[in-house]
């Protein structure tokens, strides 16, 4: 399923600058009232120091942690998994700082990778009860010659039981009907 958002930007940007604006010209106006009108001379005085006194339009910029000094949020990097493969870490702070404990499980790795066991075996045990009635109803095919009315019938059973498993015995199937369980 494709969905496609469009946003008009521009609308956000001219409302914000707009915004921004009015909201200069007012702290303008309320020091000009302040301060009061000096002379005719100073007005172009005056509006050079209010715009020297007017903060630039915020905008976002990176800063490095290290530059910072702050410590991140979670720390990445790129490490093997069991297979040998590349795979991306996420060492959580909030796990790590809670409980300074030992660990209980030595198969437990350090770096906040938590292992858990998937279970196929309740969808195998479905996909092979569906194989096993396909089979029957094949031989009750067979052994139904004659009579027309069991034979359609049969054929209509034995069209849904292949359709069935052709949609069970696929891997997505396997891998959403499976249940996990903590190592």
């Amino acid at each position: 399923m494709a969905m496609e958002i469009k946003v008009n930007g521009s609308t956000y940007k001219t409302d914000y600058a707009d915004r921004l604006q009015t909201e200069r010209e007012k702290t303008a106006k309320a020091e000009n009232s302040q301060n009061g009108e000096k002379t005719a001379g100073a007005g172009s005085a005056q509006k050079e120091t209010q715009a020297s006194n007017q903060k630039p339009a915020p905008h976002d910029e990176y800063i490095s942690s290290e530059k910072s000094g702050e410590k991140p949020n979670g720390l990445y990097h790129v490490g093997q998994d069991e297979n040998g493969n590349k795979k991306v870490f996420f060492n959580d702070p909030k796990k790590d700082s809670g409980d300074k404990s030992p660990k209980v499980n030595a198969d437990t790795p350090d770096d906040g990778e938590e292992k858990c066991v998937g279970n196929t075996d309740k969808v195998d045990r479905e996909i092979r009860e569906l194989k096993q009635k396909k089979q029957q109803l094949e031989q009750q095919l067979q052994s139904a010659d004659g009579d027309e009315k069991k034979t359609k019938e049969l054929e209509n059973k034995l069209a849904q039981v292949e359709q069935e498993l052709a949609q069970k015995d696929t891997d997505t199937y396997r891998k959403q009907n499976s249940t996990f369980t903590d190592k």
